[in-house]
């Protein structure tokens, strides 16, 4: 499908911030596990110089790259796995999970505490610096569409800056329509957009109808794209979509304050 306003084809672009499959997101996981083993190689050497009791608290860094790095579930990981290696190989009897020494069981109960607590902290603290670091990027999103709406781009550069916009708040495919003299044609896309004929044929019931239309549900079951319609002051009519399912992300919950803005945009500068 090519972009009616630039007669350019539309490449496939992995869109920003997208998973790279199963693999990513096992990947947090196994550096838990190379994050425990190489604690477990510092507390032999320490354990000549330190004693065995002593060593709950290196199964504790572990913990705290884990989820400083990756979040609560690889952190939870990286704590039990922590408390199975001191109890197995610095615990007495050595190489079994049963514990004989009244000690050696208040170690391991005080280094499981710690572990869980420092992992909530810290992967509390990882959430929300995600969090805010989200919020700038989106921000930053619409103020470079704000920039070339102020600037006076021409249509074609409004358009293309209106779904890289998406593209970069939702970190999904996007896309533009606009109705030209009744037929509704692609006029901007990025973020790797792919459309098939069933998106086409839901960008235009959302525009027929002026009701925002969702992927893969009735009466457009086969597509994959959201679609919302945007009339501007002037009678313009576009429509602008985003590709969560196309790029096998969850739809946001409030995803329509972002949709709006970028929509009031369009209808302002159109």
């Amino acid at each position: 499908m090519s972009n009616s306003f630039t007669g350019e084809p539309t490449p496939f672009q992995a869109p920003d911030g997208a998973a790279s499959g199963p693999l990513s997101a096992v990947a947090p996981y196994g550096a838990s596990l190379v994050f425990v083993a190489a604690a477990t190689v510092v507390a032999f050497g320490l354990e000549a110089p330190v004693g065995a009791p002593n060593l709950a608290l290196v199964f504790v860094l572990p913990v705290i790259a884990a989820a400083s790095l990756f979040g609560w579930g690889p952190s939870l990981l990286a704590t039990v796995l922590g408390v199975l290696a001191f109890d197995f190989f610095f615990t007495e009897p050595r190489y079994s999970l049963v514990i004989s020494r009244p000690s050696d069981i208040w170690s391991a109960v005080l280094l499981l505490v710690i572990a869980a607590v420092v992992s909530a902290v810290a992967a509390e603290s990882r959430r929300r610096e995600l969090a805010a670091r989200r919020s700038a990027e989106q921000a930053t999103a619409l103020q470079s569409l704000a920039h070339v709406v102020i600037q006076a781009g021409s249509p074609a550069e409004i358009l293309a800056a209106a779904a890289t916009a998406l593209a970069r708040i939702f970190r999904a495919p996007a896309v533009v329509f606009v109705d030209q003299a009744g037929e509704l044609r692609l006029a901007a896309s990025a973020g790797g957009a792919r459309l098939t004929a069933a998106e086409e044929e839901a960008a235009k019931g959302t525009l027929d109808l002026n009701l925002p239309t969702h992927a893969e549900t009735f009466p457009y079951p086969m597509a994959t794209f959201d679609f919302w319609p945007v009339v501007t002051p002037r009678g313009r009519r576009c429509v602008i979509g985003v590709g969560w399912a196309a790029s096998g992300r969850s739809r946001p919950a409030h995803p329509d304050r972002f949709i709006e803005i970028v929509g009031a945009y369009l209808a302002a500068a159109l």
